[in-house]
């Protein structure tokens, strides 16, 4: 699998990552099964955070999982802790149970508003941390999560983060007028950027079977489209992307990251086609 700069780091990451959510419901036989597929397919990059899954279960499982091959991997981890007291604690668990001493990315997770950012990094807050860990080594690179513009633009006002982990969608690109200007905004800060929610389609109908329980939204469920979305995604300028959390989804995933080719103009003319009249699941 290619694999992209991560940055101006000096290191790379697969074209595609393990996101934790892919673990839950797994037991340990499973997940390490699923981390050796992973490697074995390529992948390198693997992201988990302590709120997936019921009693920080994923990290559990991952840590054990990924620890004969932990040379070989980024490990990308993240806190929703704003405070420095409570994020003390949540950075040396994740640790414990990742089975590390160091993680390659920690990311401040899921930011939404201003007000959260600036939280972080005042007086008490879960920056004062992060930046104390990195300095230690137990942190190498630090990024953030974010599902907001405006939440997104003040932490790269107030941080030289390394990266910036967001959804790049072609839903949201035409019809939430969501991700373009955080990826120039990026761009502009020197930051790298990682992909969330390739392969979203909209929200889950009320009511309807949930044919990808791990999924908060709809997931795109035939192949050629998923593949199209992901290839969208994968023809912006960024490093890698997650793909949703379902290991059934993941295998698709690496398999059109194994022969990804750059996206056509008449591709990107049926993508918009499709994206028309759907709900995009975050807006600018």
């Amino acid at each position: 699998m290619e694999r992209r700069p991560y940055g101006n780091t000096g290191d790379s990451l697969s074209l595609v990552g393990l996101g934790g959510v892919a673990f839950v419901g797994l037991d340990q036989s499973e997940s390490d099964r699923l981390v050796a597929e992973a490697i074995d397919s390529g992948v390198n990059y693997f992201d988990v955070a302590p709120s997936y899954g019921q009693d920080q279960e994923t990290e559990k499982r991952l840590g054990p999982a990924l620890k004969p091959y932990r040379d070989r991997a980024f490990l990308a981890c993240k806190t929703a802790v704003r405070t420095a007291d409570g994020a003390v604690a949540e950075l040396e668990r994740s640790l414990a149970h990742l089975e590390t001493d160091t993680f390659d990315l920690y990311q401040l997770h899921a930011i939404t508003s201003v007000e959260e950012v600036d939280t972080c990094f005042g007086p008490g807050g879960a920056m004062e941390v992060l930046v104390k860990a990195q300095q230690e080594g137990k942190i190498r690179h630090l990024g953030f999560s974010a599902h907001s513009v405006e939440a997104a633009f003040r932490a790269l006002e107030l941080f030289p983060f390394t990266s910036a982990l967001f959804p790049v969608n072609f839903v949201l690109y035409q019809e939430g007028h969501f991700g373009p200007q955080i990826v120039q905004r990026c761009i502009e800060r020197g930051a790298a950027r990682l992909a969330l929610k390739a392969m979203a389609r909209t929200h889950w109908v009320e009511g309807a079977h949930r044919a990808f329980p791990n999924c908060w939204y709809e997931p795109i469920s035939d192949r050629e489209t998923a593949e199209l979305a992901l290839r969208f995604t994968l023809s912006e300028p960024v490093t890698a992307a997650v793909p949703p959390g379902d290991v059934r989804l993941w295998r698709w995933a690496v398999e059109f990251a194994q022969r990804y080719r750059p996206l056509t103009e008449a591709e990107r003319a049926t993508l918009a086609e499709r994206a028309e009249d759907l709900q995009p699941i975050f807006k600018a």
